[in-house]
């Protein structure tokens, strides 16, 4: 029975286990053991990924060809014009379906900043970590900053048989990813499990609203704004690229709640598109730190709702203007569980809203943020993958 289980389709173990995960949460929750291979799921991912991140970037880099060039500035362009894009429909959404919160005390956290020079000093900062730490620490700002580097230097010195060797490692951990995304369903099964063991479907009840317009304009950027951007650049129907994405991509992602968890599943995916390997074990983890859609959303929808609370006047010019930050600042995102939310007040602050009122919000994305960070990852990974591959078949046209 446990080979003719490994011998179905990923996808088909993957609904299974969450199918009985969702029934055991409602039926017997509160059990650690049923619970534990989610935990120990997810932090495999998160081990090998930034060691797989470093490894198959410098590798790409020392063996990569002159043309890979355009296709990386197609990726970087589709994913900046995405989540600019996911920005402005958040805006629209909210001020179509305006929301409020209750804004009671404020909440014992630490902002994280007050503006754009705040974003950017982070984010150099990170880029220039030491590079053991960055690995250790899963800071991929930081771990694709120097295995660029590094490749470049391989390619300049590097004999031959160090290359192959720097190949045959990286082909060695992408057989270790392999081996740890066959454990998936298991993983799932843990992780819907504890998620509906703890919450049970009263999450769907408390902030209804505010959740409402977070997911439905999430999920009218991955199926709307996403496929016309592809439909633009590709001159054909887009949703077939979009499906698979989101259902190999995005029902993963959704569960461990990781961009970058969700980085080696991406690979498996590309891989299984047929994509260039030199291409997208670069993208892909670019991806999982710059192409955030549905952390704009998030950050948008939530300082608009700041905002309606508040009574603050929003003019169509500081609108634009907090797209503008929304985007920024997604794209400084951490890309772990709940990495959009801490960067709310950086918008709020465009406002004149102080941190004591904006970590209120935060608070609030953390309680509904068992459903709006799941949806936001989903929406995230599924869109690396997805314009992974728009610009690879648009470079090859």
């Amino acid at each position: 029975m446990f080979a003719a289980f490994f011998r179905l389709s990923l996808v088909l173990r993957i609904s299974i286990g969450l199918v009985v995960g969702a029934v055991l949460g409602l039926l017997c929750p509160g059990i650690y053991w049923i619970g534990l291979p989610g935990t120990l799921f997810v932090s495999a991912l998160k081990a090998i990924a930034p060691v797989l991140v470093a490894v198959l970037v410098a590798s790409s880099v020392a063996n990569a060809g002159s043309n890979l060039g355009p296709r990386f500035r197609t990726v970087i362009g589709l994913y900046l014009l995405s989540t600019m894009l996911a920005a402005v429909t958040a805006v629209t959404a909210s001020f179509l379906f305006p929301v409020q919160m209750e804004l009671r005390g404020a909440e014992q956290m630490e902002s994280t900043g007050g503006g754009l020079q705040d974003i950017f000093t982070t984010l150099l900062t990170n880029m220039v970590s030491n590079p053991l730490q960055s690995v250790t620490s899963a800071n991929y700002i930081g771990v694709l900053f120097w295995a660029v580097i590094v490749g470049l230097a391989l390619k300049r010195v590097a004999s031959p048989q160090t290359l192959q060797l720097v190949t045959d490692f990286s082909a060695a951990m992408t057989r270790v990813v392999r081996w740890v995304i066959q454990f998936a369903p298991f993983g799932i099964l843990g992780l819907v499990y504890s998620s509906v063991g703890e919450s049970g479907i009263e999450i769907f009840t408390v902030y209804g609203s505010l959740l409402l317009v977070l997911v439905g304009t999430m999920l009218v950027c991955a199926l709307v704004v996403n496929p016309l951007i592809v439909a633009v650049f590709l001159r054909r129907n887009p949703y077939p690229l979009v499906w698979q994405c989101l259902r190999e991509s995005g029902l993963n992602a959704f569960f461990t709640r990781s961009s970058a968890a969700n980085i080696p599943i991406n690979m498996v995916l590309c891989q299984r598109l047929g994509l260039n390997r030199d291409f997208y074990s670069v993208s892909i983890p670019l991806g999982a730190t710059i192409n955030m859609n549905g952390a704009a959303v998030t950050i948008t929808v939530m300082t608009l709702a700041v905002c309606h609370t508040l009574c603050v006047e929003v003019s169509f010019v500081s609108a634009l203007v907090l797209s503008l930050i929304a985007t920024l600042a997604a794209c400084g995102a951490s890309g772990v569980a709940g990495g959009s939310l801490l960067l709310i007040p950086i918008a709020c602050s465009l406002f004149g809203i102080g941190s004591d009122i904006s970590m209120q919000a935060v608070a609030v994305g953390f309680i509904i943020g068992v459903v709006q960070d799941s949806v936001e990852t989903a929406v995230n990974s599924s869109a690396d993958a997805l314009f992974t591959a728009t610009a690879e078949m648009y470079n090859n046209k």
